[in-house]
């Protein structure tokens, strides 16, 4: 006999590489991005873009992790990190920044203190 399973929350969502969306992005869920997003793109949760993946449009989200490309400007609640092979062409607003040596950013940061 079968047993019901329900999940408790939104599952990770992923774009995979060689998908294309054109438009914007809107989610309440985790995602990892692998493919490409044309357009603005905004979750209340963690946003992963791999190394193959690219968002060119305004990124809103909690925290992120960032090993692609991104061309447009990033909002972050918490903990943005840019991996090596990060090239991000845009501004930075964040609570926390974390760069690997050989990540390329060319824009402004602003660092913003965690509202109590």
């Amino acid at each position: 006999m079968g047993k019901n399973v329900e999940a408790e929350g939104p599952g990770i969502n992923i774009i995979g590489y060689g998908t294309e969306i054109q438009g914007n992005v809107n989610t309440t869920g985790d995602i990892r991005v692998d493919g490409k997003i044309v357009g603005d793109f905004s979750t209340n949760q963690k946003l992963v873009i791999g190394q193959s993946g690219i968002i060119e449009g305004n990124i809103t989200c909690r925290d992120c992790d960032i090993s692609g490309k991104v061309k447009g400007n990033i909002s972050v609640n918490e903990v943005i990190v840019l991996s090596s092979t990060a090239d991000i062409m845009g501004d930075i607003a964040t609570h926390n920044l974390v760069i690997e040596m050989g990540a390329q950013f060319s824009g402004v940061c602003k660092m913003h203190r965690a509202e109590n």
